[in-house]
Formats: C-alpha cells, sequence, structure tokens
C-alpha cells in the first residue's frame, strides 16, 4: 500500500480527504497544530513546512505529497510569504531531494478570481487561460504551479495541480453552486493525482458536475475525473436564503469577497450602465 503524505491535514479540505482516503493509502499526516483524531492508518508528525529541514524529514519515505499545508485566506503578505511561497519551494525541494515524484498541489479558484462569471459566454475558463489571482492568496497559488511546471520539465516530477473550488459537504452560497467539490469528488481527482500513469504536469478544476460551473473542466474528464455530485440539488435551498450582493464587483467577478478586501477605485472594474462608456 503506498504511503501519502498530507501537509494541512488539520484543515478542512485536509480532514475530507484523510476520511475519503482512509483505508487506500497509509495516510502520513502533518500540521503546524495536532490533529483532534487519529486513526490506525495515519501516521501524525508535526511539522513547520517554512523550515526546510522540517520538510525534508516529512517527506522522507513517502510514495506522493498531497501539499495542503499554507495560508488558507487572504492575509498580510509577510504571511502568505512565509507559508504559501517559502513552505510551497520547500515541500516541491523536499520531495525532488528525497527521490518523491509525484506532488498534488491544491491551487484554488483564487488563481483566477479576476474572471468574470459571465466569462465563459467569451471563451472557454480550462486549465489553459492565463491567471488573474484576485490577491496575495490568488498570486501564491499561481506561484505553486508555476514552480510545479518547473519541477516537473527540469526535475522530470509528476504533478498535478487542483484549482479547488469549495469543498464542503454541501453548497452554503450562491457563488459556490458554481464551484463546489464534493468531498468524495476531491478524493477522486486527488487518487488521479496519485495514480494516472502517464501525468506531467497538469492543471484541472476541483469542482463537482455543477450546472453553473464557470469551468470547462475537460482536461481533468481526460484523465478520467468522473464527478459524482452536482450542486443543482441544493440550489432552491441556498437561493432561498441568498440575500442580494451590496458590492457589484463582488457579484461580478469569480473570486467574490476576495475581489474587493482593501480594493481602491477602479471604475473600469465596474458594470457598465446603459449610456456609459
Amino acid at each position: 500500500m503506498k504511503t501519502i503524505l498530507i501537509t494541512g491535514a488539520a484543515g478542512d479540505v485536509g480532514t475530507h480527504l484523510r476520511r475519503e482516503l482512509a483505508g487506500k493509502y497509509l495516510l502520513r499526516v502533518s500540521d503546524l497544530r495536532a490533529l483532534k483524531k487519529i486513526n490506525e492508518a495515519e501516521q501524525f508528525v508535526r511539522a513547520d513546512i517554512s523550515k526546510f529541514q522540517d520538510a525534508l524529514r516529512i517527506t522522507k519515505g513517502v510514495d506522493a505529497v498531497v501539499h495542503l499545508g499554507g495560508y488558507s485566506v487572504e492575509g498580510p503578505w509577510d504571511a502568505i510569504l512565509n507559508a504559501n511561497i517559502i513552505g510551497c519551494h520547500n515541500m516541491f525541494e523536499a520531495a525532488r531531494v528525497t527521490g518523491v515524484k509525484r506532488i498534488i498541489f491544491p491551487s484554488s479558484n483564487h488563481a483566477t478570481g479576476f474572471y468574470r462569471r459571465d466569462e465563459r459566454a467569451k471563451h472557454r475558463i480550462d486549465h489553459r487561460v492565463y491567471p488573474k489571482p484576485d490577491g496575495r492568496y490568488g498570486v501564491s497559488k499561481v506561484f505553486g504551479e508555476a514552480l510545479g511546471s518547473l519541477y516537473a520539465d527540469k526535475y522530470g516530477m509528476q504533478v498535478f495541480c487542483i484549482r479547488i473550488g469549495n469543498v464542503n459537504p454541501e453548497p452554503i452560497d450562491k457563488r459556490r453552486l458554481s464551484i463546489w467539490c464534493s468531498p468524495r469528488d476531491i478524493a477522486q481527482l486527488v487518487t488521479i493525482g496519485i495514480e494516472h500513469p502517464k501525468i506531467h504536469f497538469e492543471i484541472v478544476y476541483g469542482v463537482s458536475r455543477n450546472k453553473r460551473s464557470w469551468y470547462d473542466n475537460s482536461n481533468a474528464h481526460r484523465l478520467g475525473y468522473r464527478p459524482q455530485d452536482k450542486s443543482e440539488p441544493y440550489a432552491d435551498k441556498v437561493l432561498e436564503r441568498e440575500k442580494p450582493d451590496a458590492n457589484p464587483i463582488m457579484e461580478m467577478y469569480q473570486g467574490g469577497t476576495f475581489t474587493v478586501l482593501e480594493e481602491v477605485p477602479n471604475p473600469a472594474r465596474l458594470p457598465k450602465k446603459k449610456g456609459r462608456t
């Protein structure tokens, strides 16, 4: 049985993955903080991945790395730099040094958050579009994807980037009806990243089979992804309690709240009104 390292295992996505992958792999789970519950098939190792020796220590002897560790929301640059830039580099370099060939890098919808919600009507939002991050967190995810491309091309590693929407048992608001991913669907994507024999460097979207999706996820389907869940059965309940967004920019762009944090006046970003040029 393969041994898989999951960094950031105490977080929401890590917790869902541990539950979904239990019994399929031996899991080495790592985080800065202790996990509340460890099962028999898990080995917990506390680590600060911003320190290279910690990253090296937890990576030795595993078959693949699922790198969830880092700052998971928008934040000050120093925090993002330490956890998401330095920490990400440390994990890729530790994998290279220890001979681990597979890295699954959970990126984020915030790497493309400044695409408009109606953008797909104009052209496909797929794995080939150029990044449009909506904040420092999104920039850090673009960095991780670029780093993965480097390590795949230069060092022959197999890197699978998943631009995760929102992993939850069910979608909780209107925006998440478009980007929701069920726990078992994200686990299926991670399993593809671990097991697919012909991965070099790939980017896919971590979303379920959502009618309202903004993404063309054909690259994931090409690799065998067959999502089991969809957000539409939850739509009536979600929309019934949804309040209109007070900020037109937040409503316009895929990144939602992230697009208006620390915003400065920029009329070009506002929706055009009749008679407006």
